[in-house]
């Protein structure tokens, strides 16, 4: 506590250089990886409901997991694919 107090007192604060905005709070990079954090924990309580609460063996989760993975995976490429038609590129 005093260590704080004698940081903000004698100033030393304004000796230390500023968080880049690339790291800020808001920034895309940060707002990205919270999205991660989300969503890692709703597939941690997704895995919980499905292997506690519906009695699925562990295996059966990651095979849900898993399968939806690659459906989503084939999705977004269909999405990709019709977005793309339109592009004709050159190479």
């Amino acid at each position: 506590k005093a260590a704080f107090i004698n940081f903000i007192s004698d100033e030393e604060w304004k000796s230390i250089e500023p968080v880049s905005s690339w790291f800020g709070p808001s920034s895309f990079l940060m707002s990205s990886m919270s999205a991660l954090f989300k969503l890692s924990m709703w597939i941690r309580h997704g895995h919980g409901y499905l292997t506690e609460n519906l009695g699925i063996p562990v295996w059966g989760s990651y095979a849900v997991f898993g399968l939806a993975t690659l459906f989503l995976g084939m999705v977004l490429g269909l999405v990709s694919e019709v977005l793309g038609a339109g592009c004709d590129f050159v190479t």
